[in-house]
């Protein structure tokens, strides 16, 4: 189960990421019979009426509000309004940490910029650090710790499990010398569906009396599922723009501890773009050391402030209610969670097994190719056993009943032995029972 990983780096794995991909994510190419010289319509260059249906973990479905927001013209980041603009952003984003000791940094770029900045800031060269492994991306933030120098004790759990805070705290114990400077955990693990427990890894390191640094990949959780960053003591917590905040591809999303920045002091990984140290010296004025994406950060703000009005301990619920809705469905198709134990099922996607002899590309194929539906493939040692479903970020019951329905046409067109309707009910009958009126339209009911 546990191994220390060599000097030689892992497979990144990367290109095997393809195998087995969907239609779905090929880009849509415009046509115009009058300029191009083939006599059939380019692939996929039809736009069929109605939206497309799109349920995987990321990127999620954009709010009207949010799009709206975003579209603005250009401006100057240093004419005078920006600072005060820039300074509520960064306050704004404690809300999804729930943190107000930590400080926020907002970096141009995706979640995996968000990985090295935590670790680049935080760690010197030749540095040791746990880490648990239970999915493609756990796999290549490890990756990327060897490709950056760090010795890395790796913890090879199933597919289909989480972070083993037994083991955690038997490591942690046995370094004596507490060479052991950062434990880092995938929160949500969106190759499995699987959420891992950071408040009982928490308790595994104090257990230990262990001063090591807890450093977190919560870019498929936050903003959707429970994260306590004060209260769970993490010291360097990551998400990205496309994931529960419902917003494009483009921000990573980092907050570091006092602990994380007293450690930045003596941290010797390179860094250069991602560094702390050029947004501490910037971001108080409400400067910043690179050009912002201006529109992003206005989306930002309105996504922000639309949790702020449903209400962080509501988005969990509702996000909880979403989860159980898909997985009441799988139970009625009569198929299996990759996911068997409850305590690590995760509420950000549903990860479906397909029974044996079926290839469950065939399905996410089916759903794009008829329905234009977007589910996600099984990724690496997975790829042609399950399909994911995604529900994080802007959702709501009727669009995840559509999501389920267009499943259960597609698997029935790849040949998996389902009775139409058989998922789609369970999730209707529970939401239908667990439901609570919007708020501010109680009058409509009283």
């Amino acid at each position: 189960m546990l191994r220390e990983v060599s000097k030689k780096r892992a497979l990144p794995l990367l290109g095997q990421l393809t195998r087995g991909l969907s239609a779905s994510a090929l880009p849509e190419q415009a046509y115009d019979p009058q300029t191009s010289s083939s006599p059939q319509p380019a692939p996929f260059s039809y736009v069929p009426p109605g939206r497309n249906h799109l349920f995987v973990p990321g990127p999620v479905n954009i709010h009207d509000r949010v799009l709206r927001a975003m579209n603005v013209p250009g401006q100057n980041h240093r004419d005078p309004w920006f600072a005060q603009f820039f300074k509520d952003c960064l306050e704004d984003t404690k809300l999804i940490y729930g943190t107000k000791e930590a400080t926020p940094f907002i970096f141009p770029g995706t979640g995996t910029g968000g990985w090295e900045s935590a670790l680049c800031n935080t760690l010197s060269p030749g540095d040791k650090v746990i880490c648990f492994r239970y999915g493609l991306f756990s796999h290549l933030w490890i990756d990327m710790m060897q490709r950056l120098g760090l010795d890395v004790i790796t913890v090879d759990r199933p597919w289909g499990e989480g972070a083993d805070e037994a083991i955690l705290e038997d490591l942690l114990r046995k370094d004596t010398e507490k060479k052991i400077k950062a434990v880092c955990v995938v929160h949500n693990e969106t190759t499995t569906g699987v959420t891992s427990d950071i408040g009982a890894c928490r308790k595994a390191m104090d257990a230990a009396s262990h001063p090591a640094l807890l450093l977190v990949d919560g870019v498929s959780s936050i903003g959707a599922l429970e994260f306590r960053m004060d209260d769970w003591r993490v010291d360097v917590a990551v998400t990205g723009s496309q994931k529960a905040l419902s917003l494009p591809t483009g921000l990573a999303f980092v907050a570091a501890s006092p602990k994380a920045l007293e450690a930045m002091k003596s941290a010797k990984l390179k860094r250069v773009y991602y560094d702390f140290a050029d947004q501490l010296r910037t971001n108080p004025s409400g400067n910043v050391p690179y050009t912002p994406s201006l529109s992003m950060l206005y989306g930002m703000r309105e996504s922000i402030k639309m949790l702020r009005e449903e209400g962080m301990e509501n988005v969990y619920a509702r996000h909880h209610r979403l989860a159980e809705g898909a997985r009441k469905a799988v139970e009625g198709w009569g198929l299996k969670l990759l996911c068997k134990n409850p305590r690590w099922r995760s509420d950000s996607l549903t990860v479906v097994e397909t029974p044996a002899g079926i290839d469950s590309n065939k399905v996410v194929k089916a759903a794009y190719a008829k329905y234009d539906l977007s589910l996600g493939i099984g990724l690496t040692q997975l790829n042609g056993k399950v399909f994911r479903i995604g529900h994080l970020g802007n959702m709501n019951e009727l669009m995840l009943v559509s999501g389920l329905a267009g499943a259960e046409m597609a698997m029935i067109d790849a040949g998996v032995p389902i009775v139409p309707g058989s998922g789609v009910s369970k999730a209707i009958e529970y939401w239908q029972q667990t439901s609570a009126v919007i708020k501010t339209r109680e009058s409509l009911v009283a």
